[in-house]
């Protein structure tokens, strides 16, 4: 193929990004308020976008769309091409990024993560602002589908259908304090989440297998508040394993408690409004939390399938 035809098939970033706007919202309507666009000039951006890859994209679902399954082919590359856009872009521009950011994470997270992303991210962007919000995963999807957040460091389930980007992979173990002979206790005393929550979800689950009588004594989105129930042996809990504190004693089947499943963290992202500052976070949060890489990681991962 020579350059001149090369050139010719390249995609256009544009298109792209809105390609992924009418994938978010459904709408072509909507897709043209949030690139600013009208929708007949939506309308023409898709049509060049499926004669450069020859194939239809977009079905009629009632009154919206749907994505086609060459749409669905297609959707996954353009995120990661127009990421890497405005990550290319952002590196040149580093030093003059300002404004706000809006970041959700949960209070477990933020205690074990935010201290290391915060000092990362002001040494490389010192006149951004960093707005934080401590919520649960569930409420904090809602509010980056609501876009009031840029972006979320979540506990991620993939049944829930919210795109998102596992960046760190651990294991979800039963933790009771190491003083005390709670775990002993039958109906075992239990401190969770709420009844929404994946690791309780998780927890009673096992233990009804297992035959394994049980009581939520606790129940709190509030990991502080959890822990502390733990800690003065009142109850058993389930936690990440870095999450793991002084005082804690991990259980196991030695215990009589069954292997749970891993959890996966991963950082959801407001596509609408994408700007190079909240990639510039979701770069900082990567770096932070990545343990993808090791071969502990994959371990687990293998281990969860």
């Amino acid at each position: 193929m020579s350059r001149e035809a090369a050139m010719a098939h390249m995609i256009d970033v544009e298109q792209l990004r809105t390609f992924l706007a009418i994938a978010d919202h459904k709408s072509f309507t909507r897709a043209g308020d949030v690139v600013h666009k009208t929708q007949s000039a939506v309308s023409m951006q898709m049509k060049r976008l499926e004669e450069r890859v020859g194939r239809p994209l977009f079905a009629r679902d009632g009154r919206g769309v749907r994505l086609t399954e060459d749409g669905e082919r297609l959707l996954d590359y353009a995120r990661r091409i127009v990421r890497l856009n405005s990550e290319c872009l952002a590196s040149f521009e580093e030093a003059a990024l300002t404004g706000r950011v809006r970041l959700g994470v949960p209070d477990d997270y933020a205690e074990r993560y935010l201290p290391e992303i915060l000092a990362r991210f002001s040494r490389t962007h010192p006149q951004a602002e960093v707005t934080v919000v401590c919520e649960p995963s569930p409420m904090l999807m809602d509010r980056v589908r609501g876009e009031d957040l840029d972006l979320a460091i979540v506990t991620h389930v993939a049944s829930r259908g919210y795109p998102a980007e596992i960046v760190r992979i651990e294991r979800l173990v039963w933790v009771a304090s190491a003083r005390h002979a709670v775990h002993e206790a039958s109906p075992l005393p239990l401190a969770l989440g709420r009844p929404t929550c994946d690791w309780r979800q998780a927890a009673t689950g096992r233990l009804e297998a297992l035959g394994k009588p049980f009581r939520i004594l606790y129940a709190s989105w509030n990991s502080s508040a959890v822990g502390a129930a733990v800690q003065a042996g009142l109850a058993v809990s389930v936690l990440p394993e870095s999450a793991v504190r002084a005082g804690m004693r991990v259980l196991g089947p030695s215990d009589g408690f069954p292997a749970l499943p891993t959890c996966k963290i991963a950082i959801l992202r407001n596509r609408a409004a994408a700007t190079a500052l909240s990639a510039a976070l979701a770069d900082e949060i990567r770096a932070s939390l990545d343990n993808l890489g090791s071969a502990a990681a994959a371990a687990i991962a293998d281990a969860a399938e």
